[in-house]
């Protein structure tokens, strides 16, 4: 059986006393991808936040490469390769496609960032192409691909993709399931979510279902 990168147990969250996560289990081998699906308030925002540790949990064990990072500050994360592109893609509209991607480096003091930054751009051509231009000038779905270098900056690890496909045009979500589908041969573990499995189908290793907070595996 392949070692566990990401090992769940017991976490619950709550907002405002009303449970939103109900004692979520859940194991993502090193190297996977893994798929999660639910739709619309199933709660897979608020599962991806709170493995970034910007949600206050309550659980038995949230584990990476061994250790519990429950009472772990957010800010830890980068430090330890954990890296999210939320759904709503968060950008600095005023500043520049690279000065975006770079954000992650100039916070968390990364050392190989010209390197890391060469990577990403050999990945992803077409953010090099446009990393002069500033943010609010792009497409939303050329806003999801800054997104996703922005992420792959401390990325190393383990990447939690909320959404990567929302509100993408069609020829973008296609560029967007290659760069994703490349990213399989990095040795990282991926979380992907979804509303439902329509682009990650022929990604993922395997698949966790939510439905009101409850996570189940297959």
């Amino acid at each position: 059986m392949s070692q566990s990168l990401l090992s769940i147990q017991d976490l619950n969250v709550a907002i405002d006393r009303i449970p939103i996560l109900r004692n979520v289990n859940m194991e993502v081998p090193k190297g996977a991808m893994v798929g999660l699906i639910g739709r619309n308030g199933a709660g897979k925002t608020t599962l991806i936040r709170s493995i970034m540790g910007l949600m206050p949990v309550d659980a038995k064990k949230l584990e990476v490469n061994g250790e519990n990072l429950v009472n772990v500050a957010s800010h830890g994360r980068a430090t330890r390769g954990i890296s999210y592109l939320p759904e709503d893609r968060r950008l600095i509209p005023s500043l520049t496609v690279e000065e975006n991607v770079l954000l992650p480096s100039w916070a968390n003091g990364i050392k190989d960032s010209a390197e890391r930054l060469q990577w990403i751009y050999s990945l992803m051509p077409e953010v090099k192409e446009f990393r002069d231009r500033r943010a609010l000038q792009l497409s939303g779905g050329q806003q999801k691909l800054v997104a996703l270098a922005r992420a792959l900056m401390p990325g190393r690890t383990l990447l939690l993709l909320d959404e990567p496909f929302e509100g993408v045009a069609p020829v973008l979500s296609r560029r967007l399931t290659e760069v994703i589908a490349t990213l399989r041969s990095t040795g990282m573990s991926i979380i992907l979510s979804e509303s439902d499995d329509t682009h990650s189908a022929d990604l993922v290793d395997r698949v966790f279902r939510i439905e009101r907070g409850v996570v189940t595996a297959g």
